[in-house]
C-alpha cells in the first residue's frame, strides 16, 4: 500500500453523496468548450487517476493524457485546447510518485515576444480525498472549488496553464495537505509535463509563472525554493503567492477551535501520511478516528462545515494540546515539532550563488487579506521579510479583504505582475 494510501469503508458512499449535493450548488454553465480531441491524448478519464504500479520515467513524463472537451469551471474565457494528464513527479522524501493536472492552451496566437508564457497555477484548498482533485472540478465531476476565475483571467492574457491536482490525488490515495515538498515538486512537473502534451504547443523554453492562493500559495513559493536545485532547467521568471500558511505552527494556533478547524484536522492528517512514523493512529481517540474517516470523504465545503470550532485535544485519546502533540516522537526521534518548523518557509534562502539551501534567482510578490481569519498575517509578514533579508526581490501588497475575498480581489494584480514579469518589466513597488 502506498504511504499515501489510507482504507476508508465510508469513502464510496461519502463521495458519492458529497458529489451530487455540491455538485448541483456549484455547477456552472460552459462558456469556453475546447476544440477537436488530440488523437494521441486518448487515454480513457479512469487512467488518469489510476496510480501505476511503479514509476521509472523521468519526473515530468506523461504517463497518460486526455483531451478535455470543456471545463465548466472557467466561465468566460476565450476558446482554448485542454487536456488532462498523468505525470512523473517525486515526492516529499525524493521517491518516484505519480501526479495528474491539467494543461489549457488558448487557441489565438501569442502575441508577445518570444515563447507564449505558462503559469503553474497551484489551487487552494480543495480537501483530502482523491474526489476533491482540481482536475476533476474544472472538468465538471464535482465543483467545490472556488478558482475558476483565476483560470478565466490567464487565459484571457493569453497565458498558457499548467494546474496540478498536487500530491495524493490519484484513485486510493490521501491527500499530502501543507507537504511543501510533495506541493513544490508536483508544481515543477507539470511544467515540465505541459510541454511534453502531444499538441499542447507549451515549449520548453518558455517562460514560467508560478502562481497561488492559500495553500497554493505555500505550494507555489515551495516550487519557487526548489526549483534552482530540482527543476533549473525552467526559465522561471516570478512567483505570486497570496493567503499562504507559511508557519504551520502559526497557522495552527489560529486555526485550533476556530469556524476554519476542519484545515487543521486536514494537516494533521496530511503530515501523518507524509511522515508515517510519527504518532498519529495510535494516540487518537473514537472521536479522531472518526474524523479521520469523515476528512478522508469530504472537500473544502464539507470540510469546513464538518469541523467548525473542533479542538484537537478532543481528538485524541489522552486530550492532548498542540504542543503536547509537538512534543511526540517517532522511533528516530523525530517530533511533529520539527516536522512542522521543516515546513515553514522562508529559512535557508539566498539568491543565486549565495551557497543557500534554497537559492531563489526571480521576484516574489506575497500578498494578503487585512481581515485573514484563517492565516495570521504576521507570519505571512515574517516570510516576506525573510526573502528580502536573504537579497530576493519581493513586493507585498494587502487587501481589505478576508481569507478567501482576499484571493477574489488579488486576480487581476497577481496577473498583472505576472505579466510584467514575463515582459521584464522592473518591480514598481519593491518592499525591501
Amino acid at each position: 500500500m502506498s504511504h499515501r494510501t489510507r482504507k476508508s469503508s465510508l469513502r464510496r458512499a461519502a463521495l458519492l453523496g458529497a458529489a451530487a449535493v455540491l455538485g448541483g450548488a456549484f455547477a456552472l454553465p460552459s462558456t469556453a468548450a475546447a476544440a477537436d480531441p488530440v488523437p494521441q491524448c486518448t487515454a480513457a478519464d479512469s487512467a488518469i487517476y489510476r496510480p501505476p504500479g511503479s514509476v521509472t520515467a523521468a519526473p515530468g513524463t506523461v504517463l497518460a493524457c486526455r483531451a478535455v472537451d470543456s471545463l465548466p469551471m472557467v466561465v468566460g474565457a476565450p476558446a482554448f485546447h485542454a487536456w488532462k494528464a498523468l505525470y512523473a513527479s517525486t515526492d516529499g522524501h525524493d521517491n518516484p510518485s505519480a501526479v495528474a493536472g491539467t494543461v489549457i492552451v488558448p487557441d489565438a496566437p501569442w502575441r508577445g515576444a518570444g515563447e507564449r508564457p505558462v503559469v503553474a497555477f497551484t489551487p487552494g484548498t480543495l480537501g483530502i480525498g482523491s474526489q476533491c482533485a482540481f482536475s476533476k472540478q474544472l472538468s465538471g465531476a464535482y465543483q467545490d472549488a472556488y478558482e475558476g476565475p483565476n483560470i478565466t483571467a490567464l487565459l484571457r492574457a493569453g497565458f498558457a496553464v499548467a494546474a496540478t491536482d498536487g500530491a495524493g490525488y490519484l484513485d486510493g490515495e490521501v491527500h499530502p495537505y501543507v507537504s511543501g515538498p510533495d506541493a513544490g515538486h508536483a508544481v515543477l512537473d507539470m511544467v515540465r509535463a505541459a510541454a511534453r502534451v502531444p499538441g499542447s504547443g507549451v515549449s520548453p523554453r518558455a517562460q514560467v509563472g508560478i502562481w497561488g492562493y492559500s495553500e497554493g500559495g505555500a505550494g507555489g513559493l515551495w516550487a519557487a525554493q526548489l526549483a534552482d536545485s530540482y527543476a533549473p532547467e525552467l526559465n522561471i521568471v516570478g512567483v505570486a503567492s497570496g493567503g499562504a500558511p507559511t508557519d504551520l505552527k502559526a497557522a495552527a494556533r489560529n486555526l485550533d477551535g476556530s469556524p476554519f478547524a476542519g484545515f487543521l484536522v486536514d494537516a494533521l492528517i496530511g503530515l501523518s501520511v507524509t511522515h508515517p512514523d510519527l504518532p498519529f493512529d495510535g494516540i487518537l481517540g473514537d472521536t479522531g478516528r472518526t474524523a479521520v474517516r469523515d476528512a478522508e470523504t469530504l472537500c473544502a465545503v464539507g470540510t469546513v462545515a464538518r469541523f467548525a470550532g473542533t479542538r484537537v485535544d478532543r481528538l485524541t485519546a489522552d486530550h492532548l494540546s498542540l504542543e503536547q502533540i509537538y512534543a511526540l516522537s517517532g522511533p528516530d526521534g523525530t517530533t511533529w515539532s520539527d516536522v512542522a518548523e521543516e515546513s515553514r518557509l522562508g529559512v535557508g534562502v539566498g539568491r543565486p550563488g549565495s551557497g543557500a539551501r534554497y537559492e531563489v534567482g526571480f521576484p516574489v510578490l506575497e500578498y494578503h487579506g487585512l481581515l485573514d481569519e484563517v492565516i495570521p498575517i504576521g507570519s505571512v509578514a515574517a516570510t516576506r521579510r525573510a526573502y528580502c533579508a536573504a537579497g530576493i526581490p519581493a513586493e507585498w501588497k494587502t487587501y481589505g479583504a478576508d481569507h478567501l475575498l482576499g484571493d477574489a480581489r488579488a486576480v487581476n494584480d497577481a496577473v498583472g505582475w505576472l505579466g510584467d514579469r514575463f515582459a521584464h518589466r522592473t518591480l514598481t513597488a519593491p518592499s525591501c
